[in-house]
């Protein structure tokens, strides 16, 4: 996580934990992507860009775009990069493909990119990674996720539909409803992970420095959590039914642990 804009958060971040008062998250967390300026995309031109997270050394980045009526372009293929998006409102044609809220696209690295355009206009996420040699994926997948059924969690109260899993890199992209009353546990993660509250009102709880912090949110709230760091428990639930889009770019252990603690490393 090396991008300036993440870089001067966490730098803000250091500096108000300093100041007293309840624990800061020393990550990005609780963002509303609706506060943030707009940012130039140079491989989508015309288009309004909040940049969630994301490193200008590789051009590895997260954004929420918002693309205007009659707008037409195409997806921004990069060599050596692969790209993913996924449609929040609107209509987005892929290609000769139609993709409504809940369209979800994936192009590997090496893709030569489609065209698109939209008629009325659409607000999509959209996501550039680092290729990686490993990744077994070589082909686009296009799909419509309100098409797939939601898999129940270990969990209950809590499904979950797979977009992308790619065995070679364990990288991963997948929807996770949460329901009103559902126990979330404590765990971490040993991979990067972040999320994009597609829907609903949602409440979490990072673990900082042994004390949780808890605050809520709204539909367009971000976070990109770095491994290994304790979240959830028993604060954290939804307050209506909440839609995370999650995404986790290489392969992941997922852990339960006792509660809010320094975190262990998972092996």
């Amino acid at each position: 996580m090396n991008g300036i804009r993440v870089a001067l958060l966490l730098a803000a971040l250091s500096l108000a934990a300093c100041a007293g008062g309840p624990p800061e998250v020393p990550y990005p967390a609780f963002v509303d992507s609706n506060e943030l300026e707009d940012v130039f995309l140079a491989s989508l031109p015309g288009v309004r860009a909040k940049q969630l997270a994301g490193d200008p050394m590789t051009r590895r980045t997260s954004n929420r775009i918002d693309l205007p009526a009659d707008w037409k372009g195409t997806s921004g293929g990069t060599p050596g990069r692969s790209m993913e998006l996924f449609v929040l409102a609107g209509k987005l044609r892929l290609a000769d493909i139609e993709l409504g809220p809940g369209g979800y696209a994936f192009l590997p690295a090496g893709s030569l990119g489609f065209n698109m355009r939209t008629e009325d206009g659409a607000r999509i996420l959209y996501f550039v990674n680092d290729a990686d040699p490993d990744a077994v994926i070589r082909s686009p997948i296009i799909m419509d996720s309100a098409l797939l059924k939601w898999q129940p969690s270990p969990v209950p109260g809590i499904s979950t539909k797979e977009l992308r899993a790619d065995p070679g890199t364990g990288a991963t992209t997948w929807l996770k409803r949460i329901e009103v009353g559902a126990a979330i546990p404590w765990e971490s993660s040993s991979a990067v992970r972040e999320g994009f509250l597609v829907s609903g009102a949602y409440r979490h709880t990072e673990c900082v420095g042994s004390e949780p912090v808890t605050e809520p949110y709204a539909a367009g709230g971000y976070f990109y959590r770095p491994p290994n760091a304790i979240n959830g428990g028993p604060l954290a639930g939804a307050d209506t039914e909440a839609v995370w889009l999650l995404r986790e770019t290489g392969a992941g252990i997922l852990v339960t642990v006792d509660g809010c603690k320094p975190a262990e490393p998972a092996n």
